[in-house]
């Protein structure tokens, strides 16, 4: 994946370069950020889905599907940097975010009007500049007709899902929609959707593959997907910075109505006002270290952990049964079995 990702920012060079040093800084920004970071998560699924279809990597096409997998790099940086505006997020993976890294070289340069906007402006573009990049390295990526004429709309389907998921995100927090179904149907489309299910599903429609062959995948990954955030609303909350790369406790600065939060407060409503009280005031605030100590504790007491915790088991069952019902080959398998443990797997 890194070598179909640093090939193709060499092949922009071209169209970047004659605009200009300010537009190589920003192109060269999206490149840093794409390749010092992350886990390939996604372009891994879509290929052990092509794989998983009965695909070798022997075959004619190989390198095309590899090369198309891996933009899903780029619909990821696209997500990234722009949930990081919306979440007014300071650091990823240990770095400052590309909108405050803006914002610092405004600043340091004593130009005018306002930093933060200046930031948060150049971080849009460069967040744009990468969906539209995703689509130009899925064209060019060389795949047979008849692949590319089946990949595309799964493709369509996914950034419409990961963009809408993001929309159904603030409108929730800004209607303070409170409901654990409200927060699960945010995970469904913000994240299970781009993360794993429609990736297997691309791997599967660049493979041609058989309807029921897609259709475990995408329960298989839907499930795991769910699961993969519900074990990321823990780890913004319980999460050591060393393993998440941003600061303990953000998820509640940041007033995130996750599941975890939607069932402490379900709870807190029915045995403890107070409590239910505590957690609405503190969510969005500033909450120091202590305060986030004490309502990790609360949410634990509340019985709201156990309770992801278990949602998490549940739909780990549950995919790899779909997963094991399915055609795939044994390999493959044995291989997305392995990486939805990983995914899912306890890390605070």
């Amino acid at each position: 994946m890194e070598e179909r990702l640093t090939s193709f920012f060499v092949t922009r060079q071209a169209i970047v370069e004659p605009l200009g040093p300010v537009f190589v800084d920003a192109a060269r920004t999206l490149e840093d950020f794409v390749i010092r970071g992350g886990k390939r998560t996604r372009p891994s699924f879509a290929w052990t889905g092509w794989l998983g279809a009965g695909r070798s990597p022997e075959d004619p096409e190989a390198e095309a599907v590899l090369t198309a997998c891996a933009a899903l790099e780029l619909v990821q940086a696209c997500a990234l940097i722009h949930d990081d505006i919306i979440d007014s997020s300071r650091t990823r993976r240990g770095f400052p975010t590309v909108h405050v890294d803006y914002e610092q070289r405004h600043r340091d340069r004593h130009w005018a009007g306002d930093s933060g906007h200046w930031g948060t402006s150049v971080a849009i573009l460069i967040g744009d500049l990468a969906l539209a990049w995703a689509d130009d390295m899925t064209r060019d990526a060389g795949l047979p007709a008849d692949a590319a004429a089946r990949f595309a709309p799964v493709w369509a389907a996914m950034r419409t899902e990961v963009l809408g998921g993001q929309l159904l995100d603030i409108h929730g927090e800004a209607e303070s929609d409170e409901t654990v179904s409200a927060a699960l149907r945010i995970n469904r489309y913000k994240t299970a959707a781009y993360t794993i299910e429609r990736p297997l599903h691309l791997g599967a429609a660049l493979a041609g593959a058989d309807p029921d062959l897609i259709a475990a995948y995408r329960e298989f990954g839907t499930d795991i997907g769910i699961a993969f955030q519900l074990r990321d609303d823990l780890l913004g909350v319980f999460g050591d910075p060393a393993i998440t790369g941003k600061p303990s406790g953000d998820d509640l600065r940041e007033g995130k109505h996750t599941v975890l939060i939607a069932e402490a407060l379900q709870r807190a409503d029915d045995t403890d006002p107070a409590a239910a009280t505590l957690i609405r005031t503190s969510l969005g605030t500033d909450v120091t270290p202590d305060q986030v100590a004490e309502l990790r504790t609360l949410l634990a007491e509340l019985g709201a952990v156990d309770a992801v915790e278990a949602r998490i088991t549940s739909l780990t069952d549950q995919a790899l049964t779909a997963l094991d019902a399915s055609t795939a080959t044994p390999d493959a398998k044995r291989q997305l079995r392995a990486m939805a443990l990983a995914a899912t797997a306890r890390a605070y």
